[in-house]
């Protein structure tokens, strides 16, 4: 669990590579030649505001002296700048979503590529430091790359209004360009005093969110489990507690928000009347035009809000603060997970799966080591149980020689390709052919080898009730732990590995049916070694590893065993 936000400093050069190693991409000249398009359509647009500004003092003028003729001329004017600015604006809005959709494509591939490479994935789950990381990848980014966008185009907007409208404003009337400029950094100041907790306070409320939101999906996936064992009332408590948390969250940012919106309401009032309150004196003494009032209105409130950016948009900015705050800590993460590695060497190569001073600790009991230094060769084509009257040191061999990062020290060399079982096999929503069949193995196995397999297993069943080896189900949900079991089998007999490694597979087959397996395993020449039960039948192994307490260990191999 995540106990503090990045540093600032941190969190903007984290900002800061993010935008570099877009621009430096494949897809960078793309980006930028977007995103040129985009500032030329901007350009365009302020250019055109200026130009409305003054059409419309015309219009008003020729209002107030009833001339008519200057009226339809001034309102054909006014009618065709409005237009351009429509087409020009829907334009810079449909250059500006699909440069934001670009970047949120590089930059969500790129962080799914670093989270599921070298395990990653595991070991941000298993360190405990992050939260939530799939929420992060999924709402964050998106949030990120359009906000960044949209303020890069409101500052630049923000500048150019600026750049112009200060001369139009401060030939109309140098005091009311100062007071528009006073006025503006008043308005920043404040906002910042009153809006700075929602910061962090909106930091909290993705978080909050997010594990409001993965109560009810645990819920919705143990299903079963919870009406069986009757916890609903647990749950409810639970799911119940996490939206008491968002709750008091939010309400704390409502109050800051009630507060911030007292000052920007009469702040953005008061922009209303505040060039009135200084311009109508003079056209009141005949010493302008009527249209030059509106106009000073229009160029002043222009001018504020462009200063204004913080006061109107601060909502957006501490939103976007915790959203890069949170991308921050995601990549801080992920690269701070392959920092912690195991002390254990993995080698792969052909031969013998070995285990050489093997040394597994206890997360529990550092004195007292589950497997202490384990060094046993296990031969190409035997069957071998490892047992023990713990499961603990099982589990923990189970993992190591998985490759799983597990506290210990020692060597490990497994031939390539040893494919492991668990007690609860993964398979993937979508095909039946896609569990069956490895990415590597496609293309290479028919479909009569296929149905074939399945029909030694028992379980041709599976591939008729379906609809064939093509239709798409949610096996997990589909299927019985048993068949689960029995596809990921399946698999491991189409693909063929040197050496397979079983995790209490006897459980949910029985002895019968293990029996039949691992005779199957046989007669394609797949090594078997089963971390089984202590009680279980020993005869159909030909050596056995035992653990048993204080870390010792005992290796027994039949005379028969090559």
């Amino acid at each position: 669990m995540e106990q503090q936000q990045i540093p600032f400093k941190v969190t903007v050069a984290s900002f800061i590579r993010t935008i570099r190693i877009f621009v430096g991409s494949e897809v960078g000249l793309k980006a930028k030649l977007m995103f040129g398009g985009l500032i030329m359509l901007l350009c365009g647009l302020s250019a055109l505001n200026v130009v409305n500004n003054y059409v419309g003092r015309n219009f008003m003028t020729a209002i107030a002296e009833r001339q008519m003729a200057e009226f339809i001329r001034q309102a054909i004017f006014y009618i065709a700048v409005f237009a351009v600015l429509t087409v020009v604006g829907v334009l810079a809005r449909f250059a500006e979503e699909r440069l934001a959709l670009l970047w949120r494509d590089f930059l969500t591939r790129r962080i799914v590529n670093l989270y599921l490479d070298d395990e990653t994935y595991y070991r941000l789950d298993v360190s405990g430091r992050l939260t939530h990381p799939d929420q992060r990848i999924a709402d964050d980014v998106r949030a990120f790359t359009v906000t960044t966008l949209s303020f890069v185009i409101m500052l630049f907007s923000s500048t150019l209004t600026v750049v112009t409208f200060s001369g139009v404003l401060w030939t109309i009337s140098p005091l009311l360009f100062g007071v528009a400029v006073l006025y503006a950094a008043c308005g920043s100041y404040m906002t910042i005093a009153l809006g700075r907790p929602l910061i962090s306070l909106n930091y909290d409320r993705l978080d909050k969110e997010a594990t409001f939101r993965s109560g009810l999906i645990h819920v919705r996936e143990n299903a079963e489990s919870i009406m069986l064992t009757r916890g609903e009332k647990r749950q409810k408590v639970r799911v119940l507690h996490r939206l008491d948390d968002l709750i008091a969250n939010i309400r704390r940012i409502t109050a800051v928000n009630r507060n911030l919106g007292f000052f920007t309401g009469g702040y953005n009032w008061m922009i209303q009347i505040v060039p009135d309150l200084i311009i109508a004196p003079a056209f009141i003494r005949g010493d302008i035009e009527f249209g030059v009032v509106t106009q000073s209105g229009a160029a002043f409130a222009m001018l504020v809000g462009a200063f204004s950016l913080i006061v109107r948009q601060f909502n957006s900015i501490s939103n976007f603060a915790a959203v890069v705050s949170r991308l921050s800590s995601l990549h801080e993460e992920i690269s701070r997970s392959h920092e912690i590695e195991s002390g254990i060497e993995f080698f792969e190569r052909d031969g013998p799966l070995m285990c050489e001073g093997l040394t597994l600790a206890s997360t529990t009991d550092a004195e007292s080591p589950l497997l202490r230094d384990l060094t046993v060769s296990i031969p190409v084509g035997i069957r071998v149980l490892i047992t023990g009257s713990s499961h603990e040191p099982g589990a923990a061999l189970f993992r190591a020689m998985a490759q799983i990062p597990t506290p210990g020290t020692g060597r490990i060399v497994r031939p390539a390709g040893t494919l492991f079982l668990s007690q609860r096999p993964y398979l993937p929503s979508g095909p039946l052919r896609d569990v069956l069949i490895t990415p590597e193995k496609e293309g290479e196995i028919s479909d009569h080898l296929l149905l074939s397999t399945l029909h030694h297993l028992g379980l041709e069943r599976v591939a008729n009730q379906v609809g064939g080896l093509d239709a798409e189900r949610d096996w997990e949900k589909e299927l019985s732990l048993r068949e689960q079991q029995l596809l990921g089998l399946a698999n491991i007999l189409l693909s063929a590995p040197r050496f397979v490694v079983l995790d209490q597979a006897e459980m949910t087959l029985g002895p019968a049916l293990l029996e039949k397996i691992m005779h199957l395993l046989s007669e394609r020449s797949i090594t078997c070694i089963h971390f089984g039960r202590a009680e279980g039948d020993r005869a159909s192994y030909q050596a056995v590893l035992e653990y048993g307490v204080d870390g010792q260990w005992t290796w027994s191999i039949g005379e028969h065993a090559s």
